[in-house]
């Protein structure tokens, strides 16, 4: 049976309260503040409510309110005032210091009831939810350091370090043919395919941590059979044609294997982002070998990689208020951007009409 504590300076109001709730809770009744502190010091954890007068001797509701709430008690224990009091600072107040709910005086059977019920189970499950959160964040701390550690292994194995330095050579591969078609496309047409291209090298931590969501073992084997993003290069271009056509004379190279393609720009993902992602094999030659290595290409327009750098942020920033509604303004904006990239593109091509 859950307890109830009853802090009330008139014993008639006690016995009331007592006759109200007896078959449903175990109660303790006290007749003012210091009693009332004094009780929560021993048995907070198993209160379930706590019902306040405002006004009592020698220590009143509101200096309760306020040692329960250094304590730490008031966030684990609803609190109703129970009072004749109407006014709407007081409860202002009181709601300001925590309280869950007011009973006024005189009371009413049902309500006195019903509202003790709701106060009560809303608590618990908040306790509930907290002690999950605390239980996951435990979890993923745990986690966390089982990555870390696994990622000093492999930046201190000289294996993995080999690797890396295999996967930064493809990456410069990728790099130095997309250069070459840029020259060309700038010798022969009088103006270039992209705009930038960014270059990056999984970190070891991202690299542990996508092993260990995925199951995978930790060896420099697994990561070559396994992940395919470990280099990634992302080209940045001015209009939407120009991604398919680098893309397609990158593909079309005779040393290049096409692995893997997914067009996110004609199938956007749900929220809205748009994306030419490739995966490529690309030879690297070595001292003693020719060896392939994967390389993930991503092609954006200028305004997709905007989108995607505001999404991104959203997606690894906490606490974000209102994070449902920037959602979806995003979802629109990418929409709107897919209408503003192939608006500019018929633009371009207006130009270069008028130049023949």
């Amino acid at each position: 049976m859950q307890k109830i504590l009853v802090a009330e300076d008139s014993e008639l109001n006690r016995e009331l309260l007592y006759e109200i709730l007896m078959e449903e809770y175990a109660i303790e009744l006290v007749g003012d503040g210091g009693q009332a502190l004094q009780h929560l010091k021993t048995h907070a954890q198993e209160t379930a409510a706590v019902l306040l007068d405002l006004h009592m001797p020698k220590l009143d509701g509101f200096a309760v309110l306020t040692e329960m709430k250094k304590n730490g008690w008031i966030g684990k224990i609803p609190v109703l005032v129970i009072s004749s009091e109407f006014a709407v600072e007081v409860e202002n107040q009181c709601f300001e210091l925590g309280v869950s709910d007011f009973i006024h005086k005189p009371f009413e059977l049902s309500i006195v009831k019903n509202r003790i019920k709701n106060a009560i189970e809303l608590f618990t499950c908040k306790n509930q939810l907290e002690q999950k959160v605390e239980e996951q964040a435990q979890t993923l701390e745990k986690q966390y350091q089982i990555i870390q550690k696994q990622a000093k292994k492999l930046k201190e194995a000289r294996p993995f370090n080999r690797l890396m330095t295999e996967y930064s050579s493809a990456i410069m591969e990728v790099e130095t043919k997309l250069k070459v078609l840029n020259a060309e496309f700038s010798q022969e047409y009088n103006r270039n395919p992209f705009e930038s291209i960014k270059t990056r090298l999984k970190s070891p931590e991202s690299i542990s941590e996508k092993l260990e969501r995925r199951g995978y073992p930790f060896t420099v084997e697994s990561i070559q059979e396994n992940l395919t993003d470990v280099a990634g290069v992302r080209v940045i271009c001015s209009f939407p044609d120009d991604i398919y056509r680098l893309a397609d004379l990158l593909t079309g190279q005779d040393d290049i294997i096409l692995m893997r393609r997914k067009d996110y720009i004609k199938n956007p993902k749900t929220n809205g982002y748009r994306s030419l992602h490739l995966i490529l094999s690309v030879p690297i030659f070595l001292s003693n070998e020719k060896k392939y290595m994967n390389v993930e290409v991503q092609f954006r327009t200028i305004a997709m990689d905007f989108w995607a750098s505001l999404e991104h942020k959203l997606k690894y920033k906490r606490d974000i208020n209102d994070a449902g509604e920037i959602v979806e303004q995003l979802r629109v904006c990418a929409d709107s951007i897919e209408v503003l990239d192939y608006q500019m593109q018929e633009i371009r091509n207006k130009i270069d009409r008028s130049r023949e």
